[in-house]
């Protein structure tokens, strides 16, 4: 009793009467009455079923009242009915009633979705007898899949139909129980293809496996209860049989007894209801036989409805009414019939009104656990329960409670924003606090960059590795919180290894490598951690990290480097080495990591040009400098040769083409003499040549240079007579080598090379004079020649004239008697031309070109208009004779050149003839003729 007297009470349903329907004038305020004579009911399928008994009419009905309340009956048996069962998966109705006095009752199954003349189909009728003895029907089952039916006697007798309940042919009828008490309740049990069946009695509660041969049975108490004082829960209780006595209500499994709650009072009616369970009682105690045996003496007792939530141990509803007659649930309410006929609706209030109510009590009261289960029972949203958290937690922390306000704070995550639990708990004194809440926050993937680091610094304050290790370490396959931030809180309090671990688990490379060479300074690791990654990511930290590893690991980092250059697969990857092609970086851009390493430098340029050919410039570069570098402060002369005959063969390899300058600039910074010369050699730069053996006076050089490119250049000897001519000691024998090469080219004038000489103070006459004496010696046989060249020009032309005279005064005869081109004896008719030439008409046409000229002169005339028509085009080239007079030695010989080709003559050529002319034009022919004989005479 006192537990009973502890459950708290609620008023979460609202009660009231059924009223008749409203009629079309508005009225319709009286109570809805239901037929007289009622004797039992049911609900199910959108109705209230009830059976009478037999009505003044002689008629026993069953009634059906939908939510309209509009009433509809059919004759179900002629004298009474005296149990139903409406069936909620399927329009199936069960009866038992008698049709006369005396007669075994009758089972009848309805198809209330078929019909036969009006009424419900009845499919089925057969006796409620156990064996052969009369007894009355106490109780009646039938299960949903309509596979089973069971029907309790007064007799202590269950019997069990097992198949189609709806047919006779399909379904077998035996006796399941006998017993010497009557049953009081039946109820079947599913529970996945396990089927139990419970029944009690007055005495005893026996469970039966129906699922199983033989129905093996297990009594599981040696206490009963009354009729109607039975009923089976819904999952939320787990489908537990339940059995109100009139000290406890008890809870059955099928192997074993459950819980059990202390309602005392003697109890009429117990059902189930959406996770309620009600129950009717009265306050006398009287013996449930006595019950069983009649109720005529308590009709006018005052009855009271409980309505108890097992779940959360409080009282939903209570109410006092007038002999109830039964309780039914239907249209998402509960009805209570009672004896005067009137229907008392019992309509549960919302969930958030009940919560409301309950929280507003509960929480003056600080009974924040019974609002939580309330609120589960429920199912309240996550929000809602979030709040109830909130409350509760708020509640503990104002009572100094903030271990337990913590746990209650850590329901709220992913509702209450967690600043708000935070700002209570960032005391020194509740760090530990603090601590569990951010852990469940990481857990449940919620937190931010600021919750991490917060929590890493909890855990560092704390000092505690282990669950600071259990933090990073944990969760792999899902990480909860931000890995970056973790990284640098981790780094920045010291715990390096920690860090170092997150870096490597999650790829964060710049870390790890920050870490371990700026922290740790273990540089071996960074730099075998570098050799695992990627290519691109590889090539990345070298560049950056590359002068550090040089300085403290040089050996190593230029080995990693001379792979990254040229063939590079990451050392972890073992699987893809013989399959995918290694990449290559490009070694250039790597040179300034060597800054203050030339020996690593010098091994990884050669390293490169060795095994890639194709070497960027750069790299070619930066060797031939560092090797020119090498020699030019090496002081034992065995290494220099070494390293100059290197640096040479560097230079020879061809690859300094295309940077011939910058590979000059090296070379005459380090004052290399080999290669300077040879680059001058290969750039034809031999004035430079020359130049560099005159700065070092080295004459014989400058005399070799001379011989060696003279050809090429003439200008060399030139330039080589004018600086012997400007040393002041004695160079007799270089410029008499210098003179006889530029007689014999004729390169220089004989007075420019009197003015280059009397520069020199030692250069006397006899130096020059065999130059002069052969000089002028060839002078004079050239005037010579000349003189007999214009001579003869004089005495052509005085010819010539005479037969352009001759041709023009007197008549030409034509004697040949031959054909100039078949040699044959000329006959008429004939062609004959001025030039003496004669021919077959026939034979001129065969060969001739063009009418008006000869063919067997017109190839020389040819030629002489070609050189004509050459001059005539050359006449306005002023820049051409510009350049020749300005580069030539003799411009003398120039000038007479371009007066010889008549650049400075008008003349007038007439290569076409005018029109109106005729072919025998006497001008045309003399001037052919001319031209004919300027070419005999050359």
């Amino acid at each position: 009793m006192a537990a009973y007297l502890q459950w708290r009470r609620f008023v979460f349903f609202d009660r009231e009467t059924v009223k008749e329907p409203s009629g079309p004038d508005g009225s319709g305020a009286k109570p809805f009455a239901l037929p007289p004579g009622i004797a039992v009911c049911d609900s199910g399928r959108g109705s209230l079923v009830f059976g009478d008994i037999l009505s003044g009419a002689g008629r026993c009905q069953i009634w059906f009242l939908p939510r309209s309340l509009q009433f509809s009956s059919f004759q179900a048996y002629k004298l009474r009915v005296t149990h139903l069962y409406q069936l909620k998966q399927h329009s199936i109705l069960v009866s038992v009633g008698e049709d006369e006095e005396g007669i075994n009752p009758l089972v009848k199954v309805w198809n209330l979705e078929k019909r036969d003349g009006g009424n419900p189909l009845c499919t089925r009728i057969f006796p409620a007898i156990p064996g052969n003895k009369p007894t009355v029907v106490s109780c009646l089952t039938v299960h949903e899949n309509l596979n089973f039916m069971a029907i309790g006697f007064a007799d202590g007798s269950v019997v069990l139909t097992k198949g189609d309940i709806t047919r006779d042919r399909h379904s077998k009828t035996q006796i399941l129980h006998e017993g010497s008490y009557p049953v009081t309740g039946l109820a079947f049990r599913q529970s996945g293809k396990t089927t139990h069946l419970f029944v009690v009695t007055t005495e005893n509660i026996q469970s039966y496996m129906l699922s199983v041969k033989d129905y093996p049975h297990l009594e599981l108490d040696t206490h009963g209860c009354g009729l109607r004082c039975s009923s089976l829960s819904d999952p939320s209780q787990d489908l537990q049989f339940i059995v109100a006595g009139n000290e406890c209500v008890y809870l059955y499994q099928p192997d074993e007894r459950g819980p059990c709650f202390a309602f005392e009072g003697q109890k009429l009616i117990v059902h189930w209801y959406r996770g309620y369970l009600i129950i009717v009682s009265k306050d006398r105690k009287t013996s449930p036989k006595s019950e069983f045996s009649g109720n005529e003496a308590q009709n006018s007792d005052k009855q009271v409805l409980n309505i108890y939530d097992l779940c959360n141990k409080f009282i939903a509803y209570s109410s006092i009414f007038d002999d109830i007659v039964d309780v039914l649930a239907e249209w998402g309410s509960l009805y209570v019939l009672t004896r005067d006929g009137k229907i008392h609706a019992l309509q549960e209030k919302d969930t958030q009104t009940k919560l409301e109510a309950r929280k507003s009590m509960l929480f003056r009261k600080n009974l924040f656990e019974m609002a939580i289960n309330l609120a589960k029972s429920h199912h309240l949203d996550s929000d809602g329960l979030s709040e109830i958290f909130r409350q509760y937690g708020d509640h503990l922390y104002n009572k100094g409670n903030h271990d337990g306000a913590i746990q209650q704070y850590i329901r709220t995550i992913g509702k209450l924003e967690p600043s708000y639990v935070i700002r209570k708990f960032l005391d020194a004194q509740r760090i530990h606090n603090l601590t569990a809440y951010l852990q469940t926050l990481h857990l449940q993937s919620l937190a931010n960059a600021d919750h991490t680091t917060l929590l890493l610094n909890c855990y560092t304050k704390l000092k505690d590795s282990s669950k600071l290790e259990e933090f990073i370490k944990t969760s792999e396959s899902e990480v909860r919180f931000d890995v970056e931030t973790a990284i640098k809180v981790l780094r920045q309090a010291g715990y390096y290894s920690h860090a170092v671990y997150l870096a490597e688990k999650h790829e964060h490379h710049e870390w790890y490598l920050k870490i371990q060479l700026e922290d740790i300074k273990n540089y071996q690791e960074a730099l075998h951690y570098i050799g695992k990654l990627p290519f691109e990511q590889a090539e990345s930290n070298m560049k950056r990290y590359g002068k550090i590893l040089m300085h403290h690991v040089p050996n190593e980092t230029t080995e990693l480097l001379k792979i990254l250059c040229t063939d590079y697969r990451p050392s972890g990857d073992s699987e893809g080495s013989g399959v995918l092609e290694g990449k290559k970086a490009n070694s250039e851009e790597f040179i300034p990591v060597f800054a203050n390493n030339s020996r690593e430098l010098k091994a990884f340029l050669e390293h490169m040009t060795e095994v890639q050919a194709d070497s960027p410039q750069g790299v070619y570069d930066t060797l031939l400098e560092l090797r020119l570098q090498n020699w030019a402060h090496e002081q034992d002369e065995q290494i220099k040769e070494k390293l100059h005959s290197e640096a040479l063969t560097l230079l020879k390899s061809g690859r300094f083409k295309t940077v011939f300058d910058k590979a000059l600039v090296l070379c005459q910074m380090h004052s290399f003499k080999d290669g300077v010369l040879y680059l001058y050699e290969q750039g034809k730069l031999f004035q430079q040549i020359m130049h560099y053996h005159m700065q070092n006076e080295q004459y014989k050089k400058v005399i070799e240079v001379c011989e060696l490119y003279g050809d090429q250049e003439a200008c060399l000897w030139e330039q080589a007579l004018g600086y012997f001519a400007r040393k002041e000691e004695n160079c007799k024998e270089y410029i008499a080598a210098v003179l006889k090469h530029i007689e014999n080219k004729n390169l220089m004038p004989p007075l420019l090379v009197v003015q280059t000489l009397a520069h020199n103070s030692t250069a006397t006459l006899s130096v020059i004079k065999d130059y002069l004496v052969n000089k002028l010696q060839k002078q004079s046989r050239q005037i010579e020649q000349d003189e007999q060249r214009i001579q003869k020009y004089r005495e052509e032309t005085t010819r010539i004239r005479l037969e352009i005279e001759e041709l023009k005064a007197s008549p030409k005869i034509f004697q040949k008697t031959k054909c100039s081109i078949c040699t044959s004896a000329l006959e008429l008719p004939s062609v004959h031309f001025l030039c003496g030439h004669s021919f077959h008409q026939h034979c001129f046409e065969s060969y001739s070109e063009s009418d008006s000229e000869c063919p067997t002169c017109m190839p020389e005339n040819r030629k002489v208009m070609d050189m004509i028509r050459a001059q005539e085009q050359k006449r306005d080239l002023h820049d051409q004779f510009q350049h020749q007079l300005k580069c030539s030695n003799d411009g003398f010989s120039v000038v007479a050149d371009y007066f010889g080709r008549g650049v400075f003559n008008k003349l007038t050529l007439i290569t076409d003839l005018p029109s109106g002319k005729t072919a025998t034009t006497i001008e045309a022919g003399l001037q052919r003729e001319l031209l004919i004989h300027t070419k005999r005479s050359t």
